[in-house]
């Protein structure tokens, strides 16, 4: 079971994919970071990731390219942060896919999905400030939202986190009544 969970910066989106994996009937529970701590605030990012799931069971896997390389046990729950990072590394890093980045993060989550019980993406949305950047930049962001919306036409479930509060955009049911 693929769900995609997406939402703005700072929306709760993170914590809300945390509770699905701890709901999952998998004991036991991979969380795989991409964020490369650039900085003072990466680093106090991920300390503060790392403090939310202290205590909740999680093996932290960090993999920030090449993620369809990853071999995870068979059958656990699965937890990727996220997506947009990861789409990031995989343009802009040196061991990068480069030009062959959406092939890549989608293979990657192909291959995270088949192995995994549970398996929830975080992803960003990224367009809804109505700004136009810099070509690469823009780059980054046509090349995350083609691959968001592979994602969602592959799960089995896609959440969007508002302010806190999740709001269903595909769920299981809508998928029964097929």
């Amino acid at each position: 079971m693929m769900h995609l969970v997406t939402g703005g910066s700072g929306s709760g989106k993170s914590a809300y994919a945390e509770e699905q994996i701890l709901k999952a009937p998998e004991k036991r529970r991979i969380y795989i970071a991409t964020m490369l701590p650039f900085g003072e605030e990466g680093r106090l990012r991920v300390q503060r990731h790392r403090r939310m799931r202290r205590d909740k069971g999680f093996e932290t896997v960090e993999c920030y390219t090449n993620l369809s390389g990853l071999e995870i046990p068979e059958g656990c729950a699965v937890l990727l942060e996220c997506v947009s990072n990861l789409t990031a590394n995989e343009m802009y890093q040196e061991e990068g896919a480069g030009e062959k980045t959406f092939q890549a993060v989608t293979e990657g989550i192909r291959s995270l999905k088949k192995q995994a019980g549970t398996f929830v993406a975080v992803t960003n949305e990224v367009f809804s400030d109505g700004i136009s950047y810099d070509a690469s930049t823009m780059k980054y962001m046509e090349t995350l939202g083609r691959i968001n919306r592979e994602l969602v036409r592959e799960a089995d479930r896609a959440t969007e986190v508002v302010y806190g509060i999740p709001v269903s955009i595909k769920s299981d049911s809508a998928l029964r009544g097929r």
